[in-house]
């Protein structure tokens, strides 16, 4: 093998792995407070003027899963949380990883008229459930 050609796959090769430590390092990092996808049943509590709740079952819970995970313990108890997500430190997890953050926005960006102030109104099973992420639970 010639120099060149050694030396060029050598480099593509350091470039692959670096992107994929890169992709793994971030959910290994564990720093700063953690944030939950919280989901409490409405009651009346949170009203969506002008608007509808978000029908869960249309939902993809390989896309949302931090939403998807607090809305099953939500139906089997008062309310619900998903597990915990770090942001990291410098922001350097959110480029690289999914977050509740990215579910918060794709949701309200999709269905703007299940928007409340600090999250979106749904409704699984039939009930509804106000979900919102927060820091502290």
């Amino acid at each position: 093998m010639r120099p060149v050609t050694r030396n060029t796959l050598l480099g593509i090769i350091a470039v692959v792995v670096l992107l994929l430590a890169l992709g793994a390092l971030p959910g290994l990092l564990k720093s700063g407070d953690p944030y939950y996808t919280v989901a409490t049943p409405s009651d009346g509590e949170y009203s969506v003027d002008n608007g509808t709740a978000i029908n869960w079952s249309t939902q993809s819970e390989r896309r949302f899963p931090y939403t998807s995970a607090a809305l099953a313990e939500a139906s089997a108890s008062a309310a619900g949380q998903s597990e915990p997500y770090w942001r990291g430190p410098f922001g350097l997890k959110g480029a690289f990883t999914h977050s509740p953050f990215d579910e918060r926005d794709a949701l309200r960006q999709q269905y703007d008229g299940a928007v409340t102030d600090d999250g979106v109104v749904v409704r699984h099973n039939g009930t509804f459930y106000h979900v919102a992420v927060r820091q502290d639970v």
